[in-house]
């Protein structure tokens, strides 16, 4: 696997519900961008409007996403077997896959920052933040367009690239590692609520582990009753009990 096969891929999408669907998709794939609006079956709702500035008027006139030239290059991309690259990927996965796209390996930056993030020192994960915690220089990259994020995305992933690099390994092995990451669930390092806020997960699973046996039945409780399925927080609360 070399990063030759890599897309770095954004999507804009009508809200984050199950039924929501994609309005704006950018891709870069071997240094050429590729970026349009696309008109979803279903309208924009107002606050995914807030936040990508895109509305129903301006995708109104524009041609499904499933008969553009850029489905059909995707789809071809995708049988390949080239490597979708997104932060959250599962996000952007599923908007592809409503539109019938089949993805097979992908890489998630955001589980990669948390992988790197071994002492749990970054205090939030999301793009935005993490290019500016970095103090990554990147022009023409206006927040929340899919091709301004794919900007951020790719100067992030070489960042990380790097940061594995110096660990050891070549191309080959650093991408399968990162594609091995991007399956699990996220190994949490420190509380962002309750009693042991901003206390690292280590430490109390040494000094409070009736805690954590506590949150983690709590949470497969709630999974098994057919709520929220918190896999980082089981993951992360089994981890730290074995």
């Amino acid at each position: 696997m070399k990063r030759e096969k890599l897309i770095f891929l954004d999507t804009e999408t009508t809200g984050a519900g199950k039924e929501d669907r994609l309005c704006q998709v950018a891709y870069n794939f071997k240094g050429e961008e590729f970026e349009s609006l696309f008109k979803p079956p279903l309208p924009i709702e107002i606050e995914a409007m807030s936040v990508s500035h895109i509305t129903n008027k301006m995708v109104g006139d524009k041609e499904p996403f499933k008969n553009s030239q850029m489905y059909k290059n995707l789809k071809k991309l995708f049988a390949d077997g080239n490597i979708l690259v997104a932060h959250n990927v599962a996000f952007d996965a599923s908007m592809l896959e409503r539109e019938k796209l089949e993805i097979s390996d992908t890489i998630d930056t955001l589980k990669i920052a948390h992988h790197l993030d071994e002492q749990g020192e970054i205090p939030k994960y999301n793009m935005q933040y993490l290019r500016y915690y970095f103090g990554l220089d990147i022009k023409n990259a206006t927040a929340h367009n899919a091709l301004g994020d794919i900007r951020v995305l790719e100067k992030l992933f070489n960042l990380f690239f790097q940061k594995m690099e110096k660990k050891g390994g070549d191309e080959e092995s650093i991408i399968k590692e990162m594609i091995e990451i991007s399956v699990r669930p996220i190994l949490i390092k420190k509380f962002n609520f309750g009693k042991h806020i901003e206390k690292k997960i280590v430490d109390v699973a040494k000094e409070d582990s009736g805690y954590l046996k506590w949150l983690l039945g709590e949470k497969i409780k709630v999974r098994d009753q057919g709520g929220e399925n918190d896999e980082n927080w089981i993951y992360t609360l089994e981890y730290y009990l074995k």
